[in-house]
């Protein structure tokens, strides 16, 4: 029942390679070599499908696998229409996890037909030592737009922390927003 649909939840996380931007202007995301018509693989510790709602349940340490992203929630929901699945929603300690870095939330969707991706609740993002925080994120996996809001948290902005890159280390020279060159020294 699920086997066509594209596990790209976690592909946000590829937005960028500064962590900072959440959004870009190149038209979509960096999905790098992850396959998205790869099988999905899914365990739980139960199951429950409902013919009349066309909604198939896993419940209990649901663990879903495609290439080398994962999911990883208490619940999740698929909704089938026309026999294909329409949207996927996650309950409960859903954790996305990617080579790149993590997400987590109290619930997430997938909507498979807009290609929108959100994620509520005490919603935070993870890159190596970069973290930021808020209650609400949308992004369109077609446009690689994304927007991270923080109305109903403490103060209710976005909080962010980035590290700077270690004297040392080799990294890929900065690339600017509106150009796409680096930038003159």
């Amino acid at each position: 029942m699920i086997s066509r649909f594209p596990f790209a939840l976690c592909a946000f996380l590829l937005a960028g390679s500064s962590g900072i931007a959440l959004a870009q202007d190149s038209g979509g995301i960096n999905m790098g070599k992850h396959d998205a018509n790869a099988p999905i693989n899914v365990s739980a510790d139960s199951f429950i499908g409902d013919l009349n709602t066309k909604v198939g349940t896993y419940v209990g340490n649901v663990i879903v696998v495609q290439g080398d992203f994962k999911l990883r929630a208490d619940k999740v929901s698929v909704h089938e229409v026309n026999g294909k699945p329409s949207f996927i929603d996650g309950a409960g300690n859903v954790l996305f996890i990617s080579t790149s870095g993590n997400a987590s939330g109290d619930s997430g969707v997938y909507d498979l037909n807009t290609k929108n991706i959100t994620l509520d609740g005490k919603v935070v993002l993870t890159k190596e030592k970069n973290v930021m925080r808020g209650t609400h994120l949308v992004m369109n996996m077609e446009t690689g737009k994304a927007q991270l809001t923080a109305k109903g948290a403490p103060g209710g902005r976005v909080q962010g922390v980035f590290t700077p890159q270690q004297k040392g280390k080799s990294a890929t020279p900065p690339q600017s927003q509106t150009s796409g060159k680096s930038p003159a020294k």
